[in-house]
């Protein structure tokens, strides 16, 4: 299989925009990254850890949103590839540079590769979620969204489990974030604003009722939930009903890439 047999069609914006137009198109096309444009050329990727480490960063403190160029939170984590590429080199490619694959011709763009396409084509026939899983790290709800928003920059994730005595009671993921962090923007006056984010807590924005799996969970249906469920990761409990691990689409493409 070749990428181009899977890739889709990217959503655009200009590096002009604004990261909350941005945002809007996300949500508009249920989307976590878009491909950032300058006429005809590829500037880089904007996601939503890349918008909620702008938004949270001191610098831009007290800038709305609205005021703030989506080239300042545009990355390049991108690999162009020809659309003949084979596509276990392409899983291979995306798992070393953390990033999507581009599909350009004679520099067209013809179509994009993220973590979603690899799961809706992989040829996973065996393996539990135990095997897969990672460390988790999480938080509790009495806990800043600064400091979360932190752990998340820091160790490079897309979600955290929330835990209350032991038990899973939310997750709050990068989209949180950059949502509560460009809504108190968009609400709170500048001279506020500052006071107001460093009191906001992960249970104020954390998301409940999580979807959770088990170690012995078969890995085709883990994958199945991500796409059925259109999430990102779940957490992954024991026997026992206690948390084991976290299990995303990066951590099925790193297991994906290892089986070469």
């Amino acid at each position: 299989m070749k990428v181009k047999d899977i890739m889709k069609k990217p959503v655009l914006t200009h590096k002009a925009d604004m990261i909350s137009h941005a945002m809007d198109l996300m949500d508009k096309h249920n989307t976590r990254r878009l491909l950032v444009v300058n006429g005809g050329d590829i500037v880089g990727v904007i996601t939503m850890r890349s918008i909620a480490r702008k938004l949270g960063s001191w610098k831009t403190s007290n800038l709305p949103a609205s005021s703030l160029h989506v080239a300042a939170a545009t990355t390049d984590l991108f690999t162009r590839v020809l659309p003949e590429t084979n596509l276990k080199d392409g899983i291979i490619l995306m798992e070393r540079n953390n990033g999507i694959l581009i599909v350009t011709d004679n520099n067209n763009v013809l179509g994009w590769v993220t973590p979603h396409e690899i799961l809706e084509n992989a040829s996973v026939t065996r393996g539990y979620a135990g095997e897969v899983m990672e460390e988790p790290i999480t938080v509790s709800p009495a806990e800043r969204v600064s400091h979360a928003r932190r752990l998340i920059m820091d160790h490079d994730l897309g979600r955290l489990p929330v835990i209350e005595n032991g038990v899973v009671v939310g997750i709050v993921t990068e989209r949180d974030i950059a949502n509560a962090m460009m809504n108190l923007r968009g609400l709170i006056s500048n001279n506020l604003l500052d006071e107001r984010v460093r009191n906001l807590i992960v249970g104020d924005i954390m998301t409940k009722n999580v979807v959770s799996i088990k170690t012995n969970t078969p890995l085709p249906d883990v994958i199945s939930l991500l796409l059925e469920k259109d999430i990102g990761g779940v957490p992954v409990l024991n026997l026992k009903d206690e948390l084991s691990g976290i299990i995303s689409r990066r951590s099925i493409l790193k297991y994906l890439a290892a089986k070469g």
